[in-house]
């Protein structure tokens, strides 16, 4: 069987060399929404410094799966979540967790940028190091440029910091976005269909920054696009109706699929 045998990202280890640990360990866990459940017992690891895909038909649990991982569900009124999820060993969902400190480790980027629309470029970038007590402005000033080269912006706005962030293009506000969740140095960044709202061009360049940001970080994306998930992702997770049906390599999930289920989602049969 080989559904997609072009685009595929080629794999991040060799038999030979070790495989990454898992950064993130996911242990049965349930959620949900007053009397409507969404995630069905899924568990599963996701390695360190990799890019972790997530697909599956809308309304699958995907965005609810990420919310889970930077507490963002809890948010929700009604919403409930059940079983662990561990960042180095550390339950997230402990007693002693305070989910806003817990939200500058684990950095998230929404489906359609969302840059302040009052802000100039430099405080959309700096919001969060305000926020966290840094008020020097040579701080402030290295950290921004920093994050804007870091979202690989950096020479197309030098020159405009002071503008608004709202004047820039589609892609570039949500490299924007991309900038203002590295400035607080989180060790994971979460990723809700980042490119779903760009046009293929600016698509391309989320792309390309994301390959290089997996050098530094855990990265955990839901794509609705199957090409997009072969060509960046690492491991790959296939979510139905809230259930875990396959994780693994994205090389043998596009290649060789465990689960029939699997196949007829990513042949197009349905989603």
């Amino acid at each position: 069987m080989n559904l997609m045998e072009t685009n595929l990202k080629p794999p991040a280890s060799t038999p030979a060399s070790p495989a990454r640990p898992p950064r993130i360990v996911v242990d049965r866990l349930e959620a949900g929404f007053g009397r409507h459940q969404v995630l069905r017992s899924v568990s599963l690891d996701l390695p360190d410094r990799a890019i972790t895909a997530v697909m599956g038909p809308s309304g699958c649990g995907k965005s609810t799966f990420i919310r889970c991982i930077n507490r963002l569900h809890d948010e929700v009124p009604g919403a409930w979540a059940r079983g662990s999820i561990a960042v180095d060993g550390q339950d997230l969902y402990a007693p002693s967790v305070d989910p806003v400190q817990l939200r500058r480790r684990i950095g998230m980027v929404f489906q359609r940028p969302n840059p302040f629309p009052t802000f100039s470029i430099y405080d959309n970038v700096a919001v969060g190091l305000r926020l966290n007590g840094t008020r020097k402005r040579a701080i402030l000033d290295e950290r921004v440029e920093q994050s804007l080269r870091r979202a690989a912006l950096w020479d197309e706005v030098k020159d405009r910091l002071d503008k608004p962030g709202t004047g820039l293009s589609g892609g570039q506000q949500q490299r924007l976005c991309i900038a203002r969740a590295l400035a607080v140095e989180p060790e994971i960044l979460l990723l809700d269909e980042p490119c779903s709202a760009l046009d293929p061009v600016a698509t391309e360049r989320i792309e390309e920054l994301l390959l290089d940001l997996e050098r530094d970080y855990t990265l955990v994306m839901v794509t609705h696009n199957i090409q997009q998930a072969a060509r960046v992702a690492d491991r790959t997770v296939f979510l139905l109706l809230g259930e875990l049906v396959e994780v693994g390599q994205t090389s043998d999930m596009f290649t060789n699929p465990k689960d029939p289920r699997t196949e007829s989602f990513i042949s197009g049969r349905f989603g």
